[in-house]
């Protein structure tokens, strides 16, 4: 029998082949971090929660990055307008 031998790129795995640029064949979708079981509730007087989802100047970061579900994104993004409103953040 023979051994075969293996080039260095046939032993990657297909994650280290991943490119932000490939066609997205592996898709990780993480799970919202504001619904299920013990997730806090999304308030306006909660600045705590508030500031994890603005940006260090004061915009409200996209769900793409914060991967939350639209409809948290909705309601988080009404909280911190009203927050704003009334000089909490």
């Amino acid at each position: 029998m023979k051994k075969k031998k293996f080039s260095k790129n046939s032993n990657q795995s297909n994650f280290a082949k991943l490119s932000i640029f490939q066609n997205q064949k592996f898709k990780f979708k993480k799970k919202c971090p504001l619904s299920g079981k013990g997730a806090p509730n999304i308030d306006y007087k909660n600045v705590k929660l508030l500031k994890k989802y603005t940006s260090e100047n004061g915009k409200i970061l996209p769900s793409r990055i914060t991967s939350v579900s639209l409809k948290k994104q909705r309601e988080l993004s009404l909280s911190i307008k009203r927050a704003r409103n009334l000089a909490l953040l």
